[in-house]
């Protein structure tokens, strides 16, 4: 029974030559992420509050940047599975076009609206005052983190596709540089250290903006001085052309994927603005919950990565099914593992963490008892996960638009409106109750995966060269 879940040393190297790249980016990003954070709880609660809206916008535009590289990501992997480096480049040249539409989307709906969606989250019970220096301080934020859009867009589209041919550790080396970066000039800028002003959050927002250009150049860079590792960047951005049939399957692919990374990011802003209904101490309550979550998470999610990234080559490389399914099983089973270690370390120090912010006791208590709720959920949300990639490693997007975003505004978003709207439930029953449907969804993704139909190779209907 334990063979079917526990992989031999060679398996593990395998996996741990793309997991340890992508989880120590990923962990020293959300470690800063944590001290960026704590950094801007220093300055008071009101400023936490308006960054930490203004953060849960951007992660909406994050996501989609994310969703939208996706489609192409797919092809990236089989078509570098097979050997065929004309079908990377391609691919890589359509992620390269999301990127200016994608922040002129985003520039088309924060420049007008970015007001509104901050008042948004300012509606549950306080001070009016209160309030009102919130969304001061979130408009302050928002107008400088704009400038950082682009950069993201075009460093993702880098990375991504160095990690899906296997590069992974330049992606890693780019993004601790980058974190590093904006974690000594939130220092500097925040608190006005070294002569230079104290700029607080806006301090806090040039410091990212900064840091997302220079991972932009760095990883860029990397990859156009060194076509002999990257034989895809050769003549890359010569032109942009792209075969009909490609091009076409690629958008047909990547939109459900898009439409979904939309759907569920945005889904849990609104989420997380029905939460807020319950009190202004929500909003930073939430805040420190999450924060303390995406560090905890980040092993659960490279694993999501490394399943996408070897089931997409083995099945581009025509591995037998039987194969393919075992390699599956053993990497889920590697997830959940990972949830169950992380999301019990989490609850351990549930009572310690909100004590290192500037808050009030209701905050950090509402904190302390939303962190031990994400605990519990955090091996159901692994698997979950590792269930996303898998179906979407075999181009089934349609599938993972209706297992992911579709069922959070189907099932989610209507759970926590009729709660926060029509009951008088304080906001410890409120959230419990609104991750109950994860249950669910952890049972339909075991039950899709075990089906079979995800395993489908793309690259050998595709010729690139059409």
């Amino acid at each position: 029974m334990l063979r079917k879940y526990i992989g031999d040393r060679a398996f593990y190297r395998r996996v741990m030559v793309i997991v340890v790249p992508i989880f120590i980016q990923n962990g020293i990003t959300n470690f800063v992420s944590l001290l960026d954070n704590i950094m801007v709880g220093q300055i008071g609660q009101l400023p936490m509050s308006g960054v930490s809206i203004v953060n849960q916008l951007m992660f909406v535009f994050n996501i989609c940047v994310f969703g939208a590289s996706s489609g192409a990501g797919i092809f990236v992997a089989q078509f570098f599975g097979r050997g065929d480096h004309q079908g990377v480049q391609r691919s890589f040249r359509f992620k390269l076009l999301l990127c200016p539409l994608l922040t002129l989307a985003a520039l088309a709906i924060f420049l007008p609206g970015g007001d509104s969606l901050i008042r948004l989250y300012l509606q549950g019970k306080g001070d009016p005052a209160d309030a009102l220096a919130t969304l001061d301080y979130g408009r302050e934020y928002l107008r400088i983190m704009l400038w950082g859009l682009l950069p993201f867009a075009l460093s993702n589209a880098y990375s991504s596709t160095l990690r899906e041919t296997g590069q992974t550790v330049v992606p890693m080396a780019a993004g601790i540089s980058a974190v590093l970066v904006n974690l000594g000039l939130n220092y500097v800028l925040i608190f006005g250290h070294f002569g230079a002003p104290a700029m607080g959050v806006s301090g806090a927002a040039l410091a990212t903006v900064l840091s997302r250009y220079v991972e932009l150049a760095i990883v860029a860079g990397w990859t156009h001085l060194h076509p002999e590792r990257n034989p895809f960047i050769r003549g890359a951005l010569r032109g942009m052309y792209i075969p009909r049939a490609l091009l076409l399957d690629m958008v047909r692919k990547g939109l459900p994927l898009l439409a979904n990374e939309l759907l569920w990011s945005s889904g849990m802003a609104v989420m997380n603005q029905c939460y807020s209904t319950c009190g202004l101490d929500v909003v930073p309550a939430v805040n420190i919950s999450t924060t303390i979550y995406n560090l905890a998470s980040v092993i659960y999610l490279s694993m999501g990565n490394a399943v996408g990234i070897l089931m997409g080559q083995m099945l581009g490389g025509g591995a037998p099914e039987d194969a393919v399914r075992d390699a599956n099983r053993k990497l889920s089973a590697v997830s959940v593992a990972s949830g169950l270690l992380f999301g019990g370390l989490m609850a351990g120090i549930s009572g310690i963490f909100p004590r290192l912010y500037s808050a009030t006791d209701a905050v950090r208590a509402i904190a302390a008892q939303l962190i031990c709720v994400n605990a519990v959920m955090m091996p159901f949300n692994a698997y979950t996960n590792a269930a996303y990639f898998t179906l979407r490693s075999g181009g089934k997007t349609v599938v993972t638009f209706l297992f992911d975003g579709f069922y959070v505004w189907a099932v989610c978003i209507p759970l926590a409106f009729c709660l926060s709207r029509f009951t008088g439930l304080g906001i410890l029953p409120l959230f419990a109750l609104c991750q109950t449907p994860d249950l669910a969804k952890c049972a339909i993704g075991l039950r899709m995966v075990h089906r079979g139909k995800w395993i489908h190779t793309l690259a050998q209907e595709n010729n690139s060269t059409k």
